[in-house]
């Protein structure tokens, strides 16, 4: 029997007092760094674990920890569409993102709440709330290994994840909409290798939530917000000053340099 199998395991959600943190438009960048700055935040108790709603200021190209610039960038194409490349902390595959199309959380939470989870385990453990929000709005969505949210008609979305500082971090961008012809572009998925190094983001077939569901992209987030409130209870907060100015920090010494862009060139 797997971990998630045990009896009361869903428990360990009702342990924490959840606290909802709900951006305004925001550069990708600076959502880079705020995402290592609440994890240590948050594993250094300063803060109460976290559900964070992106919202985004610019179109992006997100590479994982471990890709190549070179592998999953097409630099005519983000030029052209005018997409800002970066890189987070986390693994995974490259994430094409334009601030009306695409639906991002992060979570922040004590290492104790996937304690003993493989991470193929705690990607289920940690998504069940969103799979359970989407099905609600009648989406056949299920979780697919190692780290996809899925449906019957497609990909919907990919987490990523991290532990460290005592912390776990776990983020997902969805797909509400996308132009695929411009993400083509801009993403070289399906071309060949320019780099030797890194891992490559493998090409899936997606299908956004506005083709399963003609519903509002506000409507879709404030229903999985909704979902979390009724299952683990939330509290709305806003971030501190301190870890405002730690992120403004963070992002001008680390996430805008070249060094970190192309760490894995």
């Amino acid at each position: 029997m797997t971990a998630l199998a045990e009896p009361g395991f869903e428990e360990r959600w009702r342990r924490h007092e959840w606290q909802l943190l709900r951006d305004e438009p925001t550069h990708p960048m600076m959502h880079m760094a705020l995402d290592e700055v609440l994890t240590h935040e948050v594993g250094e108790g300063r803060r109460l674990p976290t559900l964070r709603i992106w919202e985004w200021s610019d179109n992006a190209v997100i590479l994982g920890r471990f890709q190549s610039v070179r592998n999953e960038v097409d630099a005519a194409g983000a030029e052209k569409h005018g997409m800002t490349v970066t890189r987070r902390i986390t693994g995974g595959g490259a994430m094409f993102v334009e601030p009306h199309n695409a639906i991002t959380y992060s979570l922040y939470a004590p290492a104790t709440l996937v304690k003993g989870l493989s991470f193929i385990e705690s990607y289920a453990f940690l998504d069940a709330w969103v799979i359970a929000g989407l099905k609600s709005l009648g989406i056949e969505a299920y979780y697919q290994p190692i780290n996809d949210i899925t449906s019957t008609q497609g990909k919907i979305g990919g987490a990523a994840q991290t532990r460290r500082a005592g912390a776990v971090l776990h983020h997902v961008t969805m797909a509400y909409d996308m132009d695929p012809a411009k993400m083509l572009e801009v993403l070289r998925i399906g071309r060949e290798k320019l780099s030797d190094k890194g891992s490559v983001s493998a090409n899936k077939r997606v299908s956004p939530i506005k083709q399963q569901t003609n519903l509002p992209r506000e409507t879709v987030i404030q229903r999985l917000i909704d979902t979390f409130a009724e299952r683990y209870g939330l509290v709305e907060a806003a971030l501190f000053p301190h870890e405002e100015e730690a992120a403004e920090r963070l992002r001008r010494e680390k996430f805008e340099s070249a060094e970190w862009l192309y760490l894995l060139p």
